[in-house]
């Protein structure tokens, strides 16, 4: 076998120089209409067809072969998508670039965006403005003004408890929620995330705010390249700082309370369990989105990505009921499904030399579909520091071809992918 074409094949750990290339090898995709960014009560009869033909049209896209297993029918989703989270493959999908309000799976891409500016030690008083202009009746962490906070427990509250408190003060040490809002319009469209258009950057109701199931996979799928944004997403349970008291003698004490994270198939419920290799992403409810939720898991080293979105049926963890069937769902046709389009790669994919020679070959030694050996994640347990970090995998060494570019496979690997055991 020519030497680029097993290269090609195998797994290749992608480093920020190497992302650049991920839209190479990947068809060119067509740029997304322009519709209202209102949302509409029925999908339109053509939304955008980044990632291909089939994901612009209404209903339901997939092609089934040969021993593969038919959908679930009792879906009810306005919109989803089932996606290879490191192939970009895209299983199946519903209304996949249907613009509806996202509610708190916006934040994924608030993470996305924001998690690189700051060391996780960073620390920040919170001052009364930062909490300013937080809508009514959001879901809160419990942020107090004058008290100071490290950047990572301000995180834990942003994946956890869904903290647009949280959310805020990190906007106001990133210049304000103007400049945050710029800052994750800009970041939507290097992604190729067309369908979205952020106005608060917490999710949270507000007129024109958009994003798509499709858009809102992009944004997870983004967000795992980054090992902090792996590691928060897959924290079951951890301790944030109360507030600072005072004793009679006058000496001051600050305390911590528990949190939980409000994901149904990683934390659990009365009526969901957790779900086998879940390891986040993010969930989200508010009036006009109903509920929102994007779950990635890991299964005989497949990784699948999921986001459903808005199910009619109004009963309790709807949303991830309907998610760990089409994850279920996925795990079992994978392989046996013709991809009705992809998960395209970053705008800033630059070009590489169609005739380069490779000059050596990767290096990892990883495990399944893209070399990410599954290993055991945060547990429930006392939930001390909040976070559970896997045993990493070390990432591959990037094929370096002549002329000097990079060339990638297809599949981004997601390295130490934090995974929740599912058993004590």
């Amino acid at each position: 076998m020519p030497a680029p074409k097993k290269a090609l094949r195998r797994t290749l750990s992608v480093t920020s120089a190497a992302l650049t290339a991920l839209a190479v090898l990947s068809p060119a995709a067509l740029a997304a209409p322009s519709p209202s960014t209102s949302p509409s009560a029925t999908p339109p009869a053509s939304m955008s067809v980044v990632g291909g033909a089939r994901l612009g049209k209404p209903g339901t896209q997939a092609e089934l072969a040969g021993g593969a297993p038919v959908l679930p029918k009792d879906l009810t989703a306005r919109s989803w998508i089932v996606a290879d989270a490191e192939s970009g493959d895209v299983l199946a999908a519903h209304n996949a670039h249907w613009r509806l309000a996202p509610a708190s799976t916006l934040k994924m891409l608030f993470a996305d965006t924001l998690l690189p500016k700051w060391p996780k030690t960073t620390k920040h008083k919170v001052e009364p403005s930062d909490l300013a202009g937080i809508g009514s009746g959001s879901s809160l962490v419990g942020v107090k003004e004058n008290e100071t906070y490290t950047v990572h427990d301000l995180w834990l509250g942003v994946f956890l408890r869904s903290g647009n408190d949280a959310v805020h003060v990190l906007s106001a040490m990133n210049g304000g929620v103007e400049k945050t809002v710029a800052d994750m319009n800009a970041h939507a469209k290097e992604l190729q995330a067309g369908d979205t258009t952020v106005v608060s950057p917490d999710g949270y109701d507000m007129p024109g705010q958009v994003s798509s199931a499709y858009d809102l996979t992009l944004f997870a799928r983004s967000g795992l390249q980054k090992k902090d944004f792996r590691e928060y997403a897959s924290t079951v349970r951890a301790k944030f700082p109360g507030e600072t008291t005072k004793n009679k003698k006058g000496k001051t004490s600050r305390g911590t309370f528990e949190i939980q994270n409000t994901n149904r198939l990683l934390a659990g419920d009365s009526d969901v369990e957790v779900y086998p290799g879940i390891a986040g992403v993010k969930n989200g409810n508010t009036t006009n989105a109903g509920a929102t939720f994007t779950g990635v898991a890991e299964r005989d080293g497949r990784v699948l990505l999921v986001t459903v979105m808005n199910p009619a049926k109004d009963e309790h963890n709807e949303v991830y009921k309907e998610t760990a069937r089409l994850l279920d769902w996925g795990f079992a046709a994978a392989g046996k499904v013709r991809p009705v389009g992809e998960l395209v790669g970053p705008k800033s994919a630059t070009a590489a030399s169609p005739s380069a020679e490779a000059s050596g070959e990767a290096g990892g030694t990883g495990k399944g579909a893209a070399g990410a050996k599954p290993v055991a994640g945060a547990q429930a347990g006392d939930g001390a520091g909040g976070i559970g970090v896997a045993a990493g995998i070390t990432a591959g060494v990037l094929v370096l071809l002549a002329g000097g570019a990079f060339l990638v496979n297809r599949k981004w690997p997601l390295p130490d992918l934090v995974r929740r055991r599912t058993r004590p």
